[in-house]
């Protein structure tokens, strides 16, 4: 599909693709939320990050992209990127061999990494694109952002299915949140409206494609 005219791929993984940039977007990975909320007593596995990397890992791998783009949010607290593993801030780190790193900055991430290679901006243009992590109220066409963590709900016969999901008019772009612990906001919710000049799609995430779903089709909470 095109995003205000660029190619893009919306990958199963929730990342975007820009081929003619070999570009790989994610947005919202809040790294060490695990550990964030363990700090304030609410016990949850460790191993958000790792599972975090190790996707993201698989999906630079299928795609070799020159430009590995990260659109805020990637840190879940400033004082994240004190306690990733050793072996996490590695891994992290090898990401940037042989490609450029960019570290979009996010309502939780404001400073970005200080350790870690990489450039740190607020905001990118790529080709058509404008990157970002928080949407902006009207028409931003070209406009590629996280922050909203969308998820699209369907009522069928069989029960409710809520996926994590893309939403696009096709003039700008919502990512869903990349993050193994990264919640997911329905896109029928109010903090959507006025973001399309048109109606949107939802294409919510499967294990092996993504599923375009009309906006008529979707329901809220």
């Amino acid at each position: 599909m095109a995003v205000n005219g660029t190619d893009v791929v919306l990958r199963c993984s929730g990342a975007l693709y820009a081929r003619a940039h070999n570009a790989l977007m994610v947005a919202d990975l809040h790294f060490e939320k695990g550990s964030a909320y363990a700090s304030r007593g609410q016990l949850l596995p460790p191993y958000d990050t790792r599972e975090t990397l190790t996707r993201l890992e698989r999906e630079v791998a299928a795609v070799q992209p020159d430009l590995l783009i990260f659109l805020g949010d990637s840190f879940h607290d400033g004082r994240a990127e004190e306690r990733l593993a050793g072996d996490d801030a590695q891994r992290l780190a090898a990401l940037a061999r042989g490609r450029t790193l960019v570290w979009v900055v996010g309502n939780h991430d404001a400073d970005g990494p200080r350790t870690l290679p990489g450039e740190i901006i607020d905001e990118m243009t790529l080709g058509t694109l404008v990157l970002r992590h928080e949407p902006r109220d009207g028409a931003q066409p070209g406009e590629a952002a996280g922050h909203l963590h969308p998820a699209a709900k369907v009522a069928g016969r069989g029960g409710n299915v809520r996926r994590r999901c893309f939403v696009t008019d096709g003039s700008r772009v919502v990512l869903p949140a990349f993050g193994a612990y990264a919640g997911g906001l329905n896109v029928r919710d109010k903090a959507f409206a006025g973001l399309f000049a048109t109606q949107p799609m939802a294409a919510a995430l499967g294990a092996a494609k993504v599923h375009p779903i009309g906006w008529k089709s979707l329901v809220g909470d």
